[in-house]
């Protein structure tokens, strides 16, 4: 074989081996029962919630006795055990003796979800034996709202195994992303009356830097449109008295006034029985 054809077969190899290396290194995700175009536009949008959560590791230990001493390891859309390509998403490990037992697997998913809660369901997990009519194991994990907490409390619930179908294991955990999105506190009022002040402290700030820094003005005259609001006032009164008196201008008062001329005459009245008849 020559130099280049020997030089060739080793770039194969090599490039071979990177792109086994990289589909290795590259971790399966949830893959839900049916065909991929069965699919919902909800449990696609449930899956892509649940990504902050698929880089996490979950245990809980139970201890019942000197009989059952296990450790259960649960990943959210994501192998276990990603060098046995076993599809576990949620295993349990026997203490005593190290034995693995897959519960239910990533690749025959089930999500759902409520108000403020995610229901994910891991189907195909290894056989019961004598239990549940031998039928294969399923795992069900709660995931409850908690606002400000990303994961938290994974826990087991239960095992129900003395069915004779439909068994599961029922696991519980806390998380911020089963809740729902919050609404917005402030209403059409306030965000008016907010955009309203804003525009006010823009029209301020913005006029007086353009009143002394173009037009060169000093003291009250830097105030924008300064004779506009300084005749503001006696715009308004002349606009109240336009609009709040019902008669003409040159009527007559409807009352009498206590003038001078006026207490003249009463004098004068008054003195008349003084006069002699």
């Amino acid at each position: 074989m020559s130099p280049a054809c020997h030089t060739s077969a080793l770039l194969l190899v090599f490039m071979a081996l990177a792109v086994a290396g990289a589909e290795q290194s590259e971790e399966r995700s949830c893959d839900v029962i049916g065909d991929e175009s069965s699919e919902s536009q909800m449990e696609r949008a449930l899956l892509k919630k649940l990504e902050p959560l698929s880089h996490m590791r979950f245990n809980v230990t139970v201890e019942k006795g000197k009989t059952e001493n296990y450790v259960y390891h649960f990943r959210v859309c994501r192998e276990v055990n990603s060098t046995t390509h076993d599809f576990g998403g949620l295993v349990q490990t026997d203490r005593q003796n190290g034995k693995t037992t897959v519960i239910g697997r990533i690749n025959e998913t089930q999500v759902f979800n409520g108000s403020d809660w995610i229901m994910l369901i891991y189907k195909g997990g290894d056989s019961y034996g004598r239990h549940c009519s031998g039928e294969k194991r399923r795992a069900v994990i709660m995931i409850s709202c908690k606002r400000g907490v990303t994961a938290s409390s994974f826990s087991i619930i239960s095992e129900e195994r003395e069915k004779e179908q439909e068994c599961f294991y029922l696991f519980e955990m806390d998380s911020n992303v089963a809740c729902p999105a919050e609404n917005s506190h402030l209403s059409v009022g306030s965000i008016l009356l907010i955009t309203f002040v804003s525009l006010i402290a823009v029209y301020i700030i913005g006029g007086f830097l353009y009143q002394r820094l173009i037009v060169g003005a000093k003291g009250m005259e830097q105030i924008p449109h300064f004779a506009f609001w300084q005749d503001l006032g006696n715009l308004v009164a002349d606009g109240c008295d336009f609009v709040c008196r019902s008669k003409p201008r040159n009527a007559p008062a409807a009352y009498r006034g206590v003038g001078d001329d006026q207490l003249g005459e009463e004098s004068e009245e008054r003195d008349d029985h003084l006069l002699p008849m």
